[in-house]
């Protein structure tokens, strides 16, 4: 089986390199709604060890989403990849279905497909890539650490 080298689509896609140390990828049982939560927590977890909680909400949402999306349309085996350089946090949604996604009109009354929507809306861009194994859908989000937040923010305090 062949598997994909993250840091050769992070690369290829962005032209740039991921930073050591800011890259996670896990293997997700395929076929388990259980697998969303799972993700959501990583992400979280991940996240949380890299200083990005100001990211955290909107990235476990998003990931949930197109974990969802890959559990339900897709098929194989599901991998979640976070990346974090550059300032921007890409996380990275793989399975063995080479059919990209696309935005479609949704039915009012639809009790679902408003993923990519949100995905859309609440990401700064996202996208998909086929590769040999089938595609990886991503989105990136701002990563700013809470210690980078603006310094106008440590003014109100002295304050």
């Amino acid at each position: 089986m062949y598997r994909v080298s993250w840091s050769r689509i992070w690369t290829a896609a962005t032209g740039r390199r991921p930073v050591a140390g800011r890259t996670a990828s896990w293997w997700l049982p395929a076929g388990d709604l259980g697998s969303v939560r799972s993700a959501r927590r990583l992400t979280r977890d991940k996240l949380a060890d890299w200083g990005f909680e100001a990211q955290t909400d909107v990235a476990e949402l998003l990931v949930s989403e197109l974990v969802t999306n890959a559990l339900e349309h897709a098929y194989g085996q599901v991998r979640l990849s976070l990346f974090a350089e550059d300032g921007l946090l890409r996380c990275e949604v793989e399975d063995e279905n080479p059919e990209l996604p696309h935005l479609r009109t949704v039915d009012p009354d639809a009790e679902s497909g408003r993923g990519l929507f949100l995905v859309n809306a609440l990401s700064c861009c996202w996208g998909g890539v086929r590769t040999p194994r089938g595609k990886a859908i991503w989105f990136e989000l701002p990563a700013i650490a809470l210690t980078e937040a603006c310094p106008l923010d440590a003014l109100a305090f002295a304050a």
